[in-house]
């Protein structure tokens, strides 16, 4: 059980989780989830964890056939600045290691915009905390468990 799947148990969240065989070769953690649960890869979000301003954390959870824009991503957060954030502050951060970042059940719960292309799907697949394991849930549970935030933040 992950602190992911903690999350939406505690908040009686409807969710499928899906497991599948880790490739450790893998280059894309998110390509590899859709291929291996047969899904299009525009309906799996992957967690990217940005620093805004060289001081504070933000998550941005967007699909994994996209790229983060770090303009608009810095936009949300009314920042002057967006660069993706160092692994270990990411791994200390979270709780996660990289590749298994979750938007839920965070060791210090961060800002979090999720891309607005999710609001076209009845559910989404995140990480549920650990590589080779994703939970299936809506995107509205997604948005009120992480009080996150819905913007264009894909280039």
């Amino acid at each position: 059980m992950t602190p992911a799947i903690n999350a939406v148990k505690q908040n009686k969240v409807t969710y499928h989780l899906h497991e599948y065989s880790h490739d450790a070769t893998s280059e894309s953690y998110g390509e590899e989830a859709a291929e291996k649960l047969n899904v299009t890869s525009n309906r799996v979000f992957k967690t990217l964890v940005v620093s805004i301003d060289n001081k504070a954390l933000v998550v941005a959870v967007i699909p994994v056939s996209a790229m983060l824009s770090m303009k608009l991503v810095a936009k949300v957060f009314a920042a002057k600045k967006a660069t993706m954030a160092d692994k270990t502050a990411v791994e200390r951060s979270t709780g996660y290691v990289l590749g298994g970042v979750s938007p839920l059940g965070q060791k210090k719960p961060l800002k979090t915009v999720i891309d607005s292309s999710a609001q076209q799907f009845t559910t989404i697949f995140v990480s549920a905390g650990k590589r080779g394991l994703e939970l299936e849930l809506s995107p509205q549970d997604l948005t009120k468990l992480t009080q996150a935030k819905l913007a264009d933040i894909c280039q």
